[in-house]
């Protein structure tokens, strides 16, 4: 065993140790065993890393003559005794934990049978990392051993850590990205031709792809295609109001409707021309996600508040998933906001004032964040739009982290107070939007935020900083025993946010509920009432 031993730091252990037991401290969402288990290993090798980095910049500091003492085998018998009991003790509070959380949210509990699932999961994930780790060690020795020839050994050292680690981002920035980007998109490219079940192509020519339309129907893609043959009918419109309806207008293009972002947003106006959406009450720009895809309840919402007069205009900018495009295609995202407002916008200002329809704005999580690219503050989209509703922004949304940064004093990060809320208010649920409580002149802008929303929440500064939305009073729905350890709460968030829609509605990044309400007290349509808002919200879904 002592030989064995000595092939593992005990140092990096006593890291691993550390994160293993951090890891099973509670995040802003439920994890089952097989998720705790891959993060828990995740962050025991991250914590065997950290611990060997610390051991030899311990002797590289020290300098010492002769060679380093080996710990003794009492410290490996102490250390595995610490090991067992307090794994026990940590897993043991990670079910209660859990079971907190998942009360709290309404899901199911877990129970401790889970405890030897996720331990398995996490000493199966642990190695494997740490193997990779041990390969890119020995690469890092064996180029300080070629430098050693050249220089002193300690400069030798510091050059060649800097070049192996210059090294590894240009490999993994360059090739290795590049690579899994093109197959990705591939991937998501043929999956975009797929249309979902129960979707078929309209026959009214006030639908994108439908008789007339000047984009075809395989042109609209995967989720193109569900935005414009979902929605309300006439009669469920006539039915709810109790009122004869208009059929709502849906213009979309897509990312093979035109060559170029440019051309797809004025492929989406000339659509939006041709069916006579110019004409109706509001208009509705919809920023969509990467894929295309829209919440679903934005839309619905406001066609049975307005009857049916009213016209969707969106389009498509990328085939990657939401959470792909907010690593690698932002900026995709930020134009295709700004091309489509703009072409939107310019035609409705050729309108006299008068017989102008409403403009109205939305998106959620990056849609929100392309959404809000073509204003540069709060006051500027309250200027060129009649309201603005956005769910579940991102950390990348400028226009959002400022106004956040900027929040009046006493105000809390989840839930901020900008400029006394005279132009925008930020909720967690509809109870909200009467915070504060003063004048809401003029036109209303919204952003829907649930304190458990990694999405949100998330941020690179959490490896080494604590946020303000941990340190001040916790959102409704975060546990008090959350609190912020140094690289584990970055890995516990990243990891939420893969399960972030997996989560009743107004937890986490599923939002719902608020979205009708939201937009009642936004554009406040003649002869709408609360009781209204109360019945739509069970007609309402978030996808297709």
């Amino acid at each position: 065993m002592r030989q064995r031993l000595t092939y593992l730091s005990y140092g990096g252990l006593v890291g691993a140790l550390v994160l293993l037991l951090a890891s099973a401290t509670p995040s802003l969402l439920p994890r089952g065993w097989f998720f705790q288990g891959v993060i828990s290993g995740g962050a025991a090798a991250v914590g065997y890393a950290l611990g060997v980095l610390i051991t030899w910049l311990a002797r590289f500091m020290v300098s010492r003559s002769e060679p380093w003492p080996k710990p003794q085998r009492f410290w490996w018998w102490a250390l595995a005794f610490v090991a067992v009991f307090d794994a026990a003790v940590m897993f043991y509070w990670y079910v209660r934990w859990q079971n907190d959380l998942r009360d709290l949210m309404g899901v199911d509990r877990i129970g401790y049978s889970a405890i030897p699932k996720v331990l398995a999961v996490a000493f199966v994930a642990f190695p494997v990392l740490m193997a990779i780790g041990k390969f890119w060690g020995i690469g890092l020795r064996w180029v300080i051993a070629l430098l050693r020839d050249l220089v002193p050994p300690r400069l030798a050292t510091v050059v060649g850590g800097a070049l192996v680690v210059a090294l590894t981002v240009a490999l993994v920035n360059g090739v290795l990205v590049e690579n899994v980007m093109k197959v990705l998109n591939n991937s998501f490219a043929a999956a975009n031709n797929e249309t979902k079940a129960d979707t078929s192509a309209p026959t009214s020519t006030l639908r994108s792809g439908g008789p007339g339309s000047t984009v075809s129907w395989d042109s609209l893609g995967r989720e193109g295609r569900s935005n414009v043959a979902d929605g309300p009918t006439v009669a469920q419109l006539t039915a709810f109001n109790g009122t004869p309806a208009m059929e709502p207008i849906r213009v979309y293009a897509g990312l093979d409707s035109a060559p170029d972002l440019g051309a797809i947003a004025d492929a989406a106006v000339a659509e939006l021309e041709r069916t006579g959406g110019l004409k109706r009450k509001v208009i509705a720009v919809g920023s969509s996600t990467g894929s295309g895809w829209l919440n679903k309840a934005y839309i619905d919402s406001l066609e049975y508040m307005y009857n049916g007069d009213t016209a969707l205009v969106s389009m498509q900018y990328s085939y990657l998933p939401s959470w792909i495009s907010f690593l690698v295609d932002k900026e995709r995202a930020r134009q295709a906001g700004i091309q489509l407002f703009e072409a939107v916008s310019e035609k409705v200002r050729e309108i006299p004032e008068a017989q102008r329809p409403k403009l109205v704005v939305f998106g959620e999580s990056l849609g929100s964040f392309a959404g809000e690219s073509p204003f540069g503050s709060i006051p500027t989209i309250a200027a060129r739009t009649d309201g603005a509703l956005f769910t579940g922004p991102t950390f990348n949304n400028q226009l959002w982290l400022d106004t956040t940064l900027d929040r009046d004093d006493g105000s809390p990060e989840v839930m901020p107070v900008w400029g006394k809320g005279k132009q925008v208010r930020f909720i967690a649920d509809e109870t909200d939007l009467g915070r504060p409580d003063a004048p809401w002149p003029g036109n209303r802008i919204v952003y829907i935020q649930h304190a458990s929303d990694p999405i949100t929440w998330w941020n690179p500064g959490l490896l080494f900083r604590e946020p303000d939305w941990l340190k001040e009073p916790r959102g409704r729905d975060v546990l008090p025993a959350m609190h912020w350890i140094p690289v584990v709460s970055f890995l516990q968030v990243s990891a939420d946010m893969a399960v972030a829609v997996n989560v009743p509605d107004t937890h986490g990044h599923h939002y719902l509920r608020a979205i009708p309400f939201s937009w009642a007290k936004i554009l406040e349509p003649e002869g709408w009432t609360p009781e209204k808002t109360q019945r739509l919200v069970p007609l309402l879904k978030r996808d297709g």
